[in-house]
This record gives C-alpha cells, sequence and structure tokens, in this order.
C-alpha cells in the first residue's frame, strides 16, 4: 500500500472512519492521529517516509490526515482516547511542535465528542502494563501499528480482548482536571 508513498494508506481507512461511530484509541507512544495537529502529523509522516524509504508524498499525506478529523466535528462519532503518560513527554517534531500539539489536545479533550485519558506514570501497573497501540472501530475491526505494517484484527474473540484491554486501560487512566493537569505539566517542561 505504501509504495506510491503514504497517502493512500491515509484514504484507505476513510470508509472505514466514516461508518464507525465508537471509536476507542489506546496509545502507548504517539498522540493519535484524530487529534493530531499537522506539525505533528508531518513529523511523524517524514520519520515513516525516512525509515521506510518510501516516495515523498509527506506534504499531501498530511492534508488526507488532517481532513480525516473533520469526524470528531460531525455525525455521532464518538471518541475515547486513553494515552500513557510518556505520550505527553515525548518530543516528537521539536519543542514547539510538542507545545502546540500539546495545546491542541487540550483543545481536542474539550469537545463533546472526545473522552481522553492518561494513564500516569505512577499507576500501579503490576496487574495489566503497556500494551501495543490501536484503533478499535465499534466493535467490528481492531487495527494495530506495527513497525513493519498495520494489523487488522477482525476475529471477534480478539477483538474482546481489545475491547477488555481498553476498558481495563481506561480504568487506570485519570480524566477531566486531573487528565489536563498532567497535559500542562508536560506543557510546561517544555519552556
Amino acid at each position: 500500500m505504501e509504495q506510491t508513498g503514504l497517502t493512500r494508506a491515509q484514504q484507505s481507512v476513510l470508509p472505514l472512519w466514516e461508518r464507525t461511530r465508537r471509536f476507542r484509541i489506546y496509545s502507548s507512544w504517539l498522540i493519535p492521529g484524530p487529534v493530531q495537529t499537522a506539525p505533528y502529523i508531518e513529523a511523524l509522516l517524514k520519520s515513516i517516509r525516512d525509515r521506510r524509504s518510501l516516495v515523498d508524498d509527506v506534504e499531501q499525506a498530511v492534508r488526507v490526515r488532517v481532513d480525516k478529523q473533520r469526524i470528531l466535528h460531525e455525525g455521532d462519532h464518538r471518541f475515547a482516547i486513553v494515552l500513557e503518560e510518556s505520550v505527553l513527554r515525548q518530543r516528537i517534531g521539536g519543542p514547539e511542535v510538542m507545545a502546540d500539539q500539546l495545546r491542541h489536545l487540550l483543545v481536542a479533550a474539550s469537545l463533546p465528542s472526545v473522552s481522553l485519558g492518561v494513564i500516569p506514570m505512577t499507576a500501579d501497573r503490576s496487574n495489566l502494563w503497556p500494551v501495543e497501540g490501536f484503533f478499535l472501530f465499534d466493535e467490528a475491526e481492531v487495527n494495530v501499528e506495527l513497525v513493519s505494517a498495520h494489523l487488522s484484527v477482525k476475529h471477534t474473540h480478539e477483538i474482546n480482548m481489545y475491547v477488555q484491554a481498553f476498558s481495563d486501560l481506561s480504568d487506570l487512566a485519570i480524566h477531566g482536571p486531573a487528565a489536563r493537569e498532567l497535559i500542562g505539566a508536560a506543557l510546561n517542561s517544555l519552556r
């Protein structure tokens, strides 16, 4: 899919995004796509382009990804996002890009369609440690991004494992003002 660059990969998921009503997203290493800024997306996609030696269509791929974010604001789509606190501290694109990204995350978290939780680094992880990042689309499909590719999980038994994992991870997360405080602390650390 990436032989012609990254744009096609961005476009390929649009039908899935449009038909999904309930998104559950867990990320242990990046701010997820629906709430990324264009400069953050650009930094990520340039890294992928370079690591995989792909055709340079980053500018077009960024536009497609940003356009997909309209789903946050239209229809009855709902986004439950859970991040590890360390995601807030990973400097993608440098301090200015990351600061803008964190400010954008605070705005996105205030949208009626978005619920944001952050798992503090101080959480007791004895029973549930960080896992691979995943997107759960309703209860129909799970997408997992690997180093070399995307994995689509479509078997009910496996989807149910991700549903349970998301529920358990969400229970570890803090939400509302406490989550915004962690984002603010990460933002302040960039100054």
